[in-house]
């Protein structure tokens, strides 16, 4: 299911479905994540199922429910048996760290007094952050329920860490970004600032690359903005995408971070070139919105979600 060589735009152009998952989810997929070696994937969905794929084999290997909760915003944590998650549900904004081995809750993170949209795990320890529609960023560390740290934010958060671990951004409405050092985010942002576009947008996913120059900011609007993280300068905006609903639509780059990919409201998945923006495929193989779109860590492969799970590889004849 993996192949580890070079991306160009001919091998994007020519990618297709290796395995299509129709029937594993009664609902849309709202969340999944890649361990970081990209040999797993987990999948949440309305349908209050977590999916547990095999990448090498492309298989289904196990399947877990969250009846009570209700699931969202699932990450792997630095432990291919264990994950954290949102609740889906109105009546609770707890997160939680589940084990995959047994289907048991290992700790519960209470304090969000309002839906959790934004979870980011760092990359170097146990901690991650928590962004919420009460206004608040929170952190934690997986070691203990007590909350770390907080920061009052108004408006819809996204959230994340740069790829040392050290540093972790948050963007809200008013197209404003804040840098924090994480040893001293209690000073305040160490930069901070607005981006370039006409209208406000609101947030809904941010996410840096591996070397830490560029973010990649979704939004419910019709546009994504890759912006360069030191000077908040405004590189790029793609906007050949459908987006009319206010759609939750993610992007993600490729893992050496030369190509952008981003679902679509028409059941379509769009690759971009990073820099100039020069849109290079649009792959057809959903029904309906795009939702989830990630590239996998390590490979040359892509995973994209409706209901439905697409992995995407490259035509044998292009490699």
């Amino acid at each position: 299911m993996k192949s580890t060589l070079r991306l160009t735009d001919n091998v994007v152009q020519n990618m297709g479905i290796g395995k299509l998952h129709k029937d594993d989810n009664s609902s849309v997929i709202n969340s999944m994540d890649f361990n970081k070696d990209g040999s797993l994937l987990i999948t949440a969905s309305d349908d209050e199922s977590i999916h547990l794929y095999n990448i090498d084999t492309g298989e289904l290997q196990k399947t877990l429910n969250s009846k009570k909760y209700g699931v969202d915003l699932i990450k792997f944590t630095h432990n291919n048996n264990s994950i954290i998650c949102a609740s889906k549900n109105s009546w609770d904004e707890s997160l939680r760290y589940l084990s995959l081995h047994d289907n048991k809750y290992l700790k519960y993170f209470k304090g969000h007094r309002n839906k959790v949209v934004s979870i980011s795990m760092s990359p170097i320890n146990d901690m991650f952050l928590s962004g919420s529609l009460d206004d608040t960023i929170r952190m934690w560390d997986l070691r203990t329920n007590v909350c770390q740290g907080l920061l009052r934010r108004n408006g819809r958060p996204a959230v994340s860490f740069d790829p040392q671990g050290i540093i972790f951004a948050t963007a809200v409405s008013v197209n404003t970004i804040k840098l924090y050092d994480l040893r001293n985010y209690d000073k305040g942002p160490f930069s901070s600032f607005s981006i370039d576009h006409p209208i406000p947008v609101e947030w809904t996913s941010m996410k840096f690359t591996a070397d830490g120059k560029y973010i990649l900011l979704s939004t419910k609007n019709n546009v994504i903005f890759l912006i360069d993280s030191f000077t908040g300068e405004v590189k790029q905006r793609y906007t050949s995408f459908k987006n009319d609903n206010g759609s939750v639509i993610e992007s993600s780059f490729s893992p050496d971070a030369q190509y952008v990919l981003s679902g679509s409201e028409d059941g379509t998945v769009h690759v971009w070139k990073t820099l100039t923006g020069e849109e290079v495929a649009v792959w057809g193989g959903h029904s309906s919105t795009v939702g989830r779109v990630q590239w996998n860590p390590r490979s040359m492969m892509a995973a994209t979600a409706c209901s439905n799970l697409a992995f995407w590889i490259p035509n044998d004849s292009v490699l």
